[in-house]
């Protein structure tokens, strides 16, 4: 019988959710609900110095916006916790000590100003630095009159160097490392007490039951050591695969928190109003492909589709165009309800509406937003696009200048602010009637008729319906800009 499949993510709490990550979750997810596996979330937080106090809350609460669940985790403990690694002192001491009486680790007192001059004389030489073994062989004595020092010390793990680590990997196909590679010796324990990243990650790995390890290819380094863990306590290796790196499609280049051309938290999406299921849509496109040539599906959809064959051999590009279309493809679906509620906020926070909105100014932003509804790529959008909506003075480019030049448009606004006075109920029907009537009127009609007036009176030469438009912007706003470009006539 195969064994169930288990995967897992496995986060640091030293800040917000990063894109890559959010790829790293969602991949796992993704391969354990198609095979009816699990997903695990664990909590890898021994590097006490680097931890944030919300660090955790913020990737739990993020992966729970992109729309994941898991099966057991910190928040929802199983068979196999604790789900923090610096709970699980209990399950590694033991370890390292029958490391330390098979021989097959060691006590290192080397101070890292040793460390660093060592490193030094080997760069001096040509050599790739690496731990030269200096405390390998100590003696009782030796090690004894460094505790008398008062030396607290490091566990290094001693490399089986005549060995070859091969692995299948899922997305790369076969991959071998020579044991001499890795560098030397390397600490298990550090001198806080806390395991290092590639003793904890093998042995919590083992005692979790994961089966597959999917995460990203900056990994692989570290995937002979912890082969090299397994080997010592005769455990069963999981099937491992790395994924491409995500690199900015403008630039070439790895995507790094530096880059500030790109948004790399899920926490900014979440905040310039993206919508949750675009943002799981789009992620897992980075680095995977589906069958066909569709880029829109539901969460369903991948799960149901999802095939770690079709994980790319080559780097994800990141592209922030291609992320807007299809957040507007999710928000052009959305019922208006869902876009009101993320967009007003926004509104609010511009000082475009009141912070304690009223009955009334929230119907005035159903209004304003729904103009818009089609046209958003994210919430935050509606500022900018509704900028005319809030203003006296509209401001015309070369184009709009050269439709009011036509000789007609005084005529048709002219008559047109005539219309507008009298207008009851302002609303959409009577407007048109309205244009319609100047039509009749002045016998002027399509180009120089409705560009004229839409230019008047939003200053753009595209947008919403002119009738929604005009009828949202209200009587005294649409006579204050048609008045406006009057004056200037």
């Amino acid at each position: 019988m195969t064994k169930k499949i288990r995967v897992r993510y496995a986060p640091s709490p030293t800040g917000n959710l990063h894109i890559g990550n959010a790829r790293t979750a969602l991949f796992n997810y993704l391969f354990a609900r198609h095979n009816d596996g699990e997903f695990i979330i664990r909590i890898e937080d021994t590097d006490q110095k680097r931890n944030l106090e919300h660090g955790e809350a913020s990737q739990l609460e993020n992966l729970k916006w992109l729309g994941m669940d898991w099966d057991e985790g910190p928040d929802k403990p199983g068979k196999v916790g604790p789900y923090r690694q610096s709970e699980r002192q209990h399950i590694y001491d033991p370890l390292i000590d029958q490391l330390l009486l098979a021989n097959q680790a060691y006590k290192c007192y080397c101070t890292e100003e040793e460390l660093e001059t060592e490193r030094e004389y080997q760069r001096a030489r040509g050599e790739m630095p690496h731990y030269a073994g200096t405390c390998s062989h100590l003696t009782p004595s030796q090690q004894a009159e460094k505790e008398a020092q008062g030396i607290t010390p490091v566990i290094r793990f001693r490399v089986p160097i005549e060995n070859t680590y091969t692995f299948d990997d899922i997305v790369k196909g076969p991959i071998t490392f020579e044991a001499s590679s890795v560098g030397g010796d390397y600490i298990i324990r550090k001198r806080d007490g806390f395991p290092t990243y590639n003793f904890a990650v093998a042995v919590d790995d083992h005692m979790m039951g994961i089966t597959h390890v999917l995460r990203g290819d900056d990994h692989i380094a570290n995937t002979p050591k912890q082969m090299m863990i397994y080997e010592a306590f005769e455990w069963k290796v999981p099937v491992f695969g790395h994924m491409t790196l995500i690199i900015n499609s403008e630039t070439g280049k790895k995507l790094s928190k530096r880059d500030e051309s790109i948004l790399q938290f899920i926490e900014q999406y979440k905040d310039l109003g993206y919508l949750p299921e675009a943002m799981f849509n789009f992620i897992t496109l980075l680095g995977w492909s589906p069958v066909g040539e569709d880029e829109i599906f539901s969460q369903e959809d991948l799960i149901k589709m999802f095939d770690p064959e079709r994980l790319s051999k080559s780097p994800a590009a990141f592209d922030q165009k291609k992320l807007e279309w299809i957040n507007n493809q999710y928000m052009k679906s959305a019922d208006l309800d869902t876009i009101v509620a993320l967009a007003t906020p926004h509104l609010v926070a511009a000082g475009k509406l009141p912070e304690n909105p009223t009955e009334a100014d929230k119907a005035y932003a159903k209004k304003l937003i729904s103009l818009y509804h089609e046209q958003m790529s994210y919430a935050a959008e509606i500022v900018a696009l509704s900028e005319l909506f809030f203003t006296d003075e509209i401001n015309l480019d070369a184009e709009a200048q050269e439709i009011l030049a036509a000789e007609t448009a005084p005529i048709v606004l002219a008559a047109f602010k005539e219309q507008l006075l009298a207008i009851e109920p302002f609303e959409e029907a009577e407007i048109l009637g309205a244009i319609k009537a100047v039509q009749k009127e002045t016998k002027i009609k399509g180009k120089n008729l409705y560009m004229a007036i839409r230019v008047a009176v939003s200053g753009q030469m595209h947008g919403p319906e002119i009738g929604k438009t005009i009828e949202v912007l209200g009587r005294e706003k649409s006579l204050a800009h048609l008045n406006s470009v009057l004056e200037k006539m």
